[in-house]
């Protein structure tokens, strides 16, 4: 049982997912200036590098990054902080295996920028999910979320940094029941067997 880490940078939740004592043999980022390949190597874990830049398609990338996947043929592959798009092939190929963590309560905010849009909209609650990835950007099936209130007060710096805490928190867990054969994808719904609460409610 192995779990394979897609990493694009710092790797604030590649730390919080080692510290959770999970299964990670394998992390692959694709810059090499990530600073989340120094806290792999820190911990023993094997690091390799597929670097976007070298090549000239989405495609070309993706395939590239599937062989060093194959390779090692983890149960699960989580992406954290990862920043690249995958391509429907890739998604498909690994279709149930593929975790990401994205921060705001989707469908709700996808895409970039969540904090600074959650302000500009003056929502009162922001927040952090897991889920499936599938070929529609940030639209697969969720399995936990976190919820924080949104400050009067708030920038997007303070904000992400709470919203960040609850990341480290959900994530693991969230890869945990996955290893664990917890999670029950019906439609586009995960159900966790046992009945563990899919949302948190921070109050920091």
């Amino acid at each position: 049982m192995s779990v394979a880490v897609l990493i694009s940078g710092r790797g604030s939740n590649l730390h919080a997912l080692l510290d959770a004592g999970l299964p990670i043999t394998t992390v692959i980022s694709s810059e090499a200036e990530a600073k989340g390949r120094e806290t792999a190597a820190a911990r023993g874990v094997a690091t390799w590098l597929v670097e976007h830049r070298r090549f000239s398609s989405r495609e070309e990338f993706d395939a590239a990054l599937a062989g060093e996947i194959d390779r090692v043929a983890p149960r699960l592959i989580v992406l954290a902080g990862f920043m690249r798009v995958l391509t429907p092939g890739f998604v498909a190929r690994y279709k149930e295996k593929l975790l990401n963590i994205h921060p705001s309560l989707l469908p709700a905010f996808p895409g970039l920028r969540t904090h600074e849009r959650v302000l500009a909209a003056g929502a009162k609650v922001h927040g952090c999910s897991v889920h499936f990835v599938t070929a529609e950007l940030d639209r697969g099936p969720i399995v936990i979320q976190a919820a924080v209130p949104v400050r009067s007060e708030d920038t997007a710096e303070t904000l992400a940094a709470r919203v960040l805490r609850q990341e480290h928190v959900i994530y693991p867990r969230a890869v945990r029941w996955f290893l664990e054969d917890r999670l029950v994808i019906e439609g586009n719904r995960v159900r966790v067997k046992g009945n563990d609460a899919q949302l948190v409610f921070a109050v920091d």
